[in-house]
């Protein structure tokens, strides 16, 4: 909750910072109004020009904006600023009424933006920006920033139908403004339409990728946030597995494989294949205070019965990383039941591996396999898991597949790993897209 708010408290900060840049650009631009051609009447006056009626009616607005300005450039501040505006406002709404073409409309929104700045009145600074997008003559490079502009006044204002339709429109036009996106989803997230904020940052990502640009994390982790409260499980899952990608560092690698179980529906197998995927992506060099938890659920999920070798394993290395202590009862039972079983078991692989091949179906097959790979003999497991999915029979084939590829995945078989992995499907699905994305990391050059 601290970083959430600290996050609102520098957007806060970054709005303010944008009004005065905003207030500060436009009062450079300049604002010169000059006659109509004379030739031209009013009501045929080109788009790109100014109306009699609105130079009569703007010229007042002008000339006390620029005594502002002459004023400030003095050091007047505060209220005796403000002092020397008068009736500006009334002035500028009287312009405003004489507004027939586009550059009158983008006169009457400058002058406003000004004004907004003198007064500090974000109001009169977002009817400024509406007129200028308005007036159809903004540089259509900026219209995103100027979009973002008028969203990101609305955002503070808490109006959340104009922050999305002004904020959607700079996203969708990659405005550099990384803030643009967070403010567009968390805008929809303060109507409670979750589903439609991580649309929203789905648009962000895809629209900033086909510019070539660099996903802020912020933009994933912001999503994750949102799916996670609103208890969307396959989209916490999906912005998970994106920020891995995005960024496959072992916090990250973490949270992805804590939220993939947490809404997967995990049995005792898929949380001892998301150990291995922990084991293999440096989720468990993360501190013990994250971690303790996730060796107990490995020690759980592999048991000192069924593959001993694998158990102590896990527990020798979690107590070399200072996440499981000898003290605790669970870790030192666990580590003699599974020690006082590994010779037995080892000499079982012959003759099971021989029963497996002569056997019918798979299921020999698999377990035989299940064992080859605990006891680090990718080979051996690739090779019976093969086996297993030719023979079929009563197997689980989506777990089968998914130790397959982690069979090549240890072998650095990448492509073959990957092959595997995207055939995996049910609830095992998530955590083989998981895998997938560790294997393209691991086969980059």
């Amino acid at each position: 909750m601290r970083g959430t708010a600290m996050k609102f408290a520098k957007m806060g900060a970054a709005r303010a910072a944008m009004a005065v840049a905003l207030t500060a650009g436009v009062a450079t631009g300049g604002i010169l109004l000059g006659a109509a051609p004379a030739a031209a009447k009013e009501k045929e006056a080109p788009k790109a020009a100014y109306s009699p009626g609105f130079v009569a009616a703007a010229g007042p607005v002008q000339k006390i904006l620029t005594d502002a300005q002459a004023a400030q450039a003095k050091g007047t501040t505060g209220a005796a600023l403000k002092a020397t505006l008068g009736d500006a406002t009334a002035k500028l709404v009287a312009a405003e009424a004489a507004v027939k073409t586009g550059q009158d409309k983008l006169a009457a929104g400058q002058f406003a933006v000004q004004l907004g700045g003198f007064l500090e009145d974000n109001t009169m600074r977002s009817r400024g920006i509406r007129n200028m997008l308005d007036s159809g003559l903004l540089e259509p490079t900026k219209v995103p920033l100027f979009n973002f502009y008028l969203g990101n006044f609305a955002y503070g204002a808490k109006d959340w139908a104009t922050a999305t339709d002004a904020l959607t429109k700079a996203v969708s036009g990659n405005v550099a403004e990384d803030a643009a996106a967070e403010m567009l989803a968390d805008s929809y997230a303060e109507q409670g339409k979750n589903a439609e904020a991580l649309t929203a940052l789905k648009l962000a990502v895809d629209t900033r990728k086909a510019a070539g640009g660099v996903i802020p994390e912020a933009w994933y982790k912001r999503a994750n946030l949102i799916a996670y409260k609103g208890k969307l499980g396959p989209q916490a899952i999906e912005w998970s597995t994106l920020l891995v990608e995005a960024n496959p560092n072992p916090m990250n690698w973490l949270g992805a494989g804590q939220l993939t179980r947490e809404f997967g529906n995990f049995s005792k197998e898929e949380s001892l294949d998301l150990g291995r995927l922990f084991l293999r992506c440096g989720a468990l060099d993360n501190d013990k205070q994250y971690t303790t938890r996730e060796f107990i659920e490995y020690i759980q999920s592999a048991d000192p019965r069924r593959l001993p070798g694998e158990t102590v394993k896990v527990i020798e290395l979690g107590l070399k990383k200072g996440a499981l202590e000898t003290s605790d009862v669970f870790v030192s039972d666990s580590l003699s039941q599974a020690k006082g079983r590994i010779v037995a078991d080892k000499a079982s692989l012959v003759g099971l591996e021989k029963d497996a091949r002569a056997a019918a179906d798979g299921k020999l097959a698999v377990a035989t396999a299940d064992a080859y790979l605990s006891y680090d003999n990718p080979a051996k497991a690739e090779e019976l898991y093969q086996m297993a999915i030719t023979k079929g029979g009563a197997i689980d084939n989506d777990r089968a597949l998914t130790r397959l590829g982690i069979a090549q995945f240890d072998q650095a078989k990448y492509d073959a790993a990957k092959a595997c992995f995207a055939q995996v499907t049910g609830v095992r699905a998530p955590l083989a897209k998981l895998f997938s994305v560790l294997t393209a990391d691991k086969a980059k050059p």
